[in-house]
């Protein structure tokens, strides 16, 4: 197992980044208020979006070129796509999920300062730490992290079950003819198991691992690494579906807006249900959860960027750098923390919807590389899979921008 685990690279990172706001927040929450039917929702999103997951780090393995490379050798078009979807989400989603690791951080230990002020000082930890060891530092970092991560998921799920009393409240009545069901579920699925962004991400990573190894990063293994990261996040979306169904059900308490105040309500809701005892082992895996996130996201969007930039625009020098990105991205993040921190839920929200209108996009993009190359990155049932995906998140997001902006 743990000879294994050592051998477990670009799977691990893309587990860090998807374990996050998917599952400690809207996970928690689907399964809090619709009950266990969810996990199957949860583990339906995980297959349709397998193809486009599983194709990063494969094509990346059997070629040698990362998807971004891909991208730019196809021409201007896949470019501007990309660009435009990364520059339109990267500020927001790290946002997001550094907002939530402050709102721990500050539940955990009473901290009375603002949650910017927080934020700021994990971007700065956060950035030491992939300046000083980079690719190495983050893979080392993640495994560690995402191990804490599982094992106190599944002791506090098991202390649930065993303490499990019935519920008080019935859960909602999920319609897909009432708006507000359809918003959750775009939520929910937007982030789940991740935005289609990690798979350029991990294609990187991908890289940066054969070189690491010079070029023994063998296909098989590519395989086992992608399969352990990927059904590894869908075990743990159902465990903190579970979680939320068990244990939050029937509280009573709404969880509340402000960032603090969520963290506070939904760490002590788990160890009221369980008692004081548990408050460790909660504490640990929510915070493992966001800081896994919080770092790996914010080693993605320097790393796609500057390299995109590298490609596109070989003489303009300045942009090419990972630091310039890696300062970028944490003061934007500042900037929407700063003026967005009314309404977490409202944030959270728009970050996974938007996520969830632009996946279509980057999952055709994805489809057209994989059928124009002369590799077998995907079975024919998987490419099957793929196209019966992409219909799918097309059909949806009309449907929800019908409902959102046209009724």
């Amino acid at each position: 197992m743990l000879k294994q685990l050592h051998k477990l690279g670009p799977g691990l990172l893309y587990a860090g980044a998807a374990v996050g706001v998917s599952h400690l927040v809207q996970s928690t929450r689907a399964g809090a208020s619709y009950g266990l039917w969810m996990i199957l929702v949860v583990v339906l999103a995980n297959v349709l979006k397998y193809p486009f997951f599983k194709a990063a780090p494969l094509f990346t393995a059997h070629t040698g070129r990362t998807l971004l490379e891909e991208f730019y050798r196809k021409g201007k078009l896949p470019m501007l796509l990309f660009y435009g979807l990364t520059l339109t989400t990267m500020f927001t989603v790290q946002a997001v999920v550094t907002l939530i690791t402050a709102s721990i951080c500050a539940s955990l230990f009473q901290l009375s300062i603002p949650l910017w002020s927080i934020a700021a000082v994990l971007l700065i930890c956060c950035s030491l730490i992939l300046l000083m060891g980079n690719y190495q530092w983050l893979n080392r970092t993640i495994k560690m992290v995402i191990v804490l991560l599982a094992i106190t998921s599944v002791v506090t799920l098991l202390a649930a079950l065993f303490q499990y009393q019935p519920p008080t409240t019935a859960f909602k009545t999920f319609s897909f003819f009432e708006d507000a069901d359809i918003f959750f579920l775009i939520a929910l699925l937007g982030w789940m198991p991740a935005p289609l962004d990690i798979s350029i991400w991990h294609s990187e990573w991908a890289q940066e691992e054969k070189k690491l190894h010079h070029n023994t990063f063998f296909i098989q293994q590519a395989k086992i690494d992608f399969k352990w990261g990927y059904w590894g996040t869908t075990f743990l979306a159902a465990v903190f579906v579970a979680l939320g169904s068990v244990i939050l059900r029937g509280s009573g308490i709404e969880l509340p807006s402000g960032g603090v105040a969520f963290a506070s309500e939904l760490i002590g809701m788990y160890t009221a249900m369980l008692g004081q005892w548990s408050f460790l082992f909660v504490a640990i895996a929510a915070l493992a959860t966001m800081f896994s996130t919080t770092l790996t996201v914010l080693d993605a969007y320097p790393r796609v960027m500057s390299k995109a930039l590298r490609l596109s625009f070989p003489k303009l020098n300045v942009f090419h750098s990972y630091i310039f990105w890696l300062l970028l991205t944490a003061t934007g993040a500042l900037f929407v923390l700063i003026f967005q921190l009314e309404n977490m839920k409202q944030l959270v929200d728009l970050a996974t919807s938007v996520s969830f209108i632009t996946a279509p996009i980057l999952a055709g993009m994805i489809l057209w590389v994989v059928l124009g190359s002369k590799d077998a990155i995907l079975t024919n049932g998987e490419q099957l899979l793929a196209w019966f995906g992409v219909a799918f998140l097309f059909g949806f997001a009309i449907y929800f921008s019908y409902l959102r902006w046209l009724v």
